[in-house]
This record gives structure tokens, sequence and C-alpha cells, in this order.
């Protein structure tokens, strides 16, 4: 990504807004906790690691806005902010882990600490943090499609689906990352690109950021993967997560598990990339994992257009969960492996 999606400065946190891509790049000011709160529910900014270094801006926002305010009112002020920014999306555990960081520091300062500085301070670690695993996962990952591609002895058609690249993160990506990694090293020939419905994460911003970079791409409806599996178009299938529970089950944004379902038959590797900050061991399998549910709207409509009769009704889940035994490999900043339990 040559854009920066999120950047903060004298109390002003500016986000590249995704609703509008890739039509136009238009940043949204954001002053105020509430504000970083509706900006993360209306999916301006989208992506559990992006979500997450939004929420932690948006909690020092919210810092900001105590100014004056007897102690205890402080303490009550900022619990209300986290419950704000935390039940902005429930399902993307980056946010709760963010959120969890910086409320543990303001807790833990005493009275006479600059304690707008070192929540400022935090909310740049997480936002750093996250650039340098995504150049991690990259290196990671890239080694995994070697061995593929080195078995094959030419270069890879991949899938990827949803975005997962530097829009979703303030880096190179997760899943996009590897993915860019993998292409300098000369291993990838071109990019299959899911379109993502119903919001089209895949068609409007992963084709934005693979055009941006010059790699090889095509488009394909959400309907075609096992077509272009069983013809032997595809070599690996790479996405990121949301979460993921403590025995590997990973929730994605939805049409994921299908994915994991048609590789695991023709078999093609299913590679999930993500940071350690998505995982939640606090959550032990995958039912636990909360699954947002959103306007029906966006399933009966495309843009403004509406595509169904009125009298029509949807259902909306923006995810789902892939069991664990899909996954061929996770990949994150400390190394890919088959069995989470190796990263502890």
């Amino acid at each position: 990504m040559k854009k920066k999606v999120i950047s903060y400065d004298d109390a002003l946190l500016r986000l590249l807004d995704q609703r509008f891509l890739p039509g136009r790049e238009e940043y949204r000011q954001v002053r105020g906790s509430r504000e970083a709160a509706e900006a993360i529910e209306d999916m301006t900014v989208r992506g559990a690691p992006a979500i997450g270094i939004a929420a932690a801006y948006g909690y020092l926002l919210g810092f900001l806005e105590t100014r004056g305010m007897e102690l205890s009112g402080v303490k009550r002020h900022m619990r209300s902010v986290r419950e704000k920014l935390q039940g902005a999306r429930p399902t993307a555990v980056n946010l709760k882990w963010a959120l969890d960081r910086m409320h543990g520091l303001f807790e833990t300062l005493p009275e006479t600490s600059d304690t707008a500085g070192a929540l400022l301070r935090e909310a740049e670690s997480i936002h750093t943090r996250q650039i340098e695993s995504d150049i991690k996962m990259g290196e990671e990952g890239a080694r995994l499609l070697e061995n593929i591609s080195g078995e094959k002895n030419r270069k890879l058609k991949v899938l990827t689906h949803c975005n997962a690249g530097g829009l979703a993160t303030g880096g190179i990506g997760t899943a996009l990352g590897v993915i860019k990694t993998a292409f300098g090293k000369g291993l990838i020939e071109s990019v299959y690109v899911s379109e993502t419905r119903p919001r089209l994460q895949g068609a409007r911003l992963t084709c934005y950021e693979l055009s941006g970079d010059n790699i090889p791409f095509r488009l394909i409806c959400d309907t075609m993967p096992g077509y272009f599996m069983s013809a032997g178009e595809i070599d690996a299938v790479i996405t990121g997560a949301d979460r993921i529970a403590a025995n590997g089950d990973t929730a994605n944004k939805i049409g994921t598990y299908q994915l994991a379902v048609l590789s695991g038959r023709h078999g093609v590797p299913f590679y999930v990339a993500a940071p350690l900050s998505t995982f939640d061991p606090g959550t032990p399998r995958g039912d636990g994992i909360s699954i947002e549910e959103r306007d029906p709207s966006e399933v009966l409509e495309i843009g403004s257009a509406r595509i169904a009769p009125r009298s029509a009704s949807a259902r909306n889940p923006a995810f789902d969960v892939t069991p664990a035994g899909l996954i061929s490999a996770f990949i994150t900043e400390k190394g890919a492996v088959r069995d989470i339990n190796e990263l502890q």
C-alpha cells in the first residue's frame, strides 16, 4: 500500500475511507472517541488489525475528552469509551486486544504521569508492531509458497478472499502481504480474487491494492473457486483472519469456510495469515466466537440499486468459522505452523 491507511497527529485521527474505494480516495477526519467507534462500525476502516489500531487511537481521543473532569468522572468516561469502541465490531479480536492494552495501561498509570503521552506511545507501538508483523508474515508465507513452487517447478496461481492487505492492517497486509512478498521473489504468476459479496471487499479493495502494486490478478465471482480448483488453476489459497480460537478454529469473512472445504476436496493448500494479536486463547472453539450479523440491505442491494423484490428478506452474517482441521498452516510473525500449540 502506497497510501497511508491510518495516521494520527495532534488529536486528529485520519482514516482512508474504504467505503469509497476504488472510486475515490478520501480521508475521514476523526476527532473524538464516538466518531472513532462510528468509523469502525460503518466500515470506514476495516480489517481486524486496522480496526485494533484505529480503536487504540480512538481510546486516546477519548482520554483527551476528559480534560477538566474529576478523577472519578475520568474513570467512568474511559470505561464508557472502551465499551463503545469494543462494541463497534464484535468478531475481530484485535479490537479487544488493542483496547485491553490501552485500558490496562490507563488503569496502572499514576495520577501524576503524562497519561496522554503514555497512551499515545502505546497506540503508536500497536501500530508499529503491526507494520513489522506484516513484514515477518510475508517472509514466512513466502517460504511456504517457495516450497510449492519448487515442487511444481513453476510460478504459482493463488487465490485470496476478501481484503487482507495494507488496507486491513496499515502495513503490507497479512494474506496479501504474503502474496506481495512472494511475488517480489518471483514465485507468483497471478492472483485470483474472489469478489466477496455482499460488500465486495475483494472486488473493490484487493483489486485496488494489487493494481497499485502491479501484481497480475483476475477477479472471479464467489461461486467460481470450485471450478478453477477442479481445473488445476489454483495452487494455494491464502486468507486473513478476524479471530482464531484456542483450538485453531478460525473466523474470517463469510465465504472462507467454503473455500477451505473446496481446498480440502481438491488437495489445494489452505493457509491463514494472521498476527498473534488475532489469536484468542480465551475462546476454546470456533462455536464460541460471536458472529456479527449486519443489515440485510447489504444483501438486498448493490450500492443503492435494489436487486431483489421489495417483498424479499435476507440474512447477512459477516463471518463464518473454518475448523482448524481444514487449515494447512497458520502464518504468523513467529513462524508458519500446522498446530497453533507450536506458537506457545
